[in-house]
Order: structure tokens, then C-alpha cells, then sequence
């Protein structure tokens, strides 16, 4: 039960996709370790 609360809370403050923050976080993180549903949600909300 604690580990599904904190895996709630951490997912709680995530940013959200496409915002500028998860943006930033997403330039920063190593681009081989996207998956290809982050690079086309980059793609589609960072790049156009």
C-alpha cells in the first residue's frame, strides 16, 4: 500500500507533457533514454 502512495505522489509531481518544465527536463535528460512515446510527445509540443 506506502509503495503505490509513493509512486502516486511522485507521479504527482511530475511536470505535465508538453509543458515548458517537462520540456526543460526532457532537453536535459540523455536522449537515449527516451522512449518513442516521449520523442513524439517532444517532438509534437517542443519543436512546433
Amino acid at each position: 500500500m506506502s509503495v503505490l502512495a509513493t509512486v502516486l505522489l511522485l507521479a504527482a509531481c511530475a511536470p505535465e507533457v508538453g509543458s515548458e518544465a517537462w520540456c526543460k527536463d526532457m532537453k536535459e535528460k540523455p536522449k537515449g533514454d527516451w522512449t518513442a512515446n516521449e520523442t513524439a510527445d517532444f517532438t509534437k509540443h517542443c519543436v512546433f
